[in-house]
């Protein structure tokens, strides 16, 4: 596993026209997201998803989709250039 950001593996990381956080404290390892965007995120040795630095080897949408898959909704996703929350 390779964090995108080994200082904050949980974001914020922007990808493409998305910034991407997993709020860490709600994530309970569900695995969801890396079913739909697998090179995008892995579990940490806590069990909680991290951005990975292959993030932008998934498609915008398959990172949307891992948003919505996930159960306890732990990724937040925002626009970089509007600022508006991905929902």
């Amino acid at each position: 596993m390779n964090p995108r950001d080994p200082h904050n593996p949980y974001g914020p990381v922007v990808v493409g026209d998305i910034e991407i956080t997993v709020d860490k404290d709600a994530c309970i390892g569900a695995s969801a997201c890396i079913a739909m965007a697998a090179h995008t995120y892995a579990l940490d040795g806590d069990g909680k998803a991290v951005v990975l630095d292959t993030a932008e080897e998934d498609t915008e949408d398959a990172i949307i989709d891992s948003m919505r898959a996930c159960p306890v909704q732990a990724i937040k996703l925002k626009r970089v250039s509007t600022g508006d929350a991905i929902a």
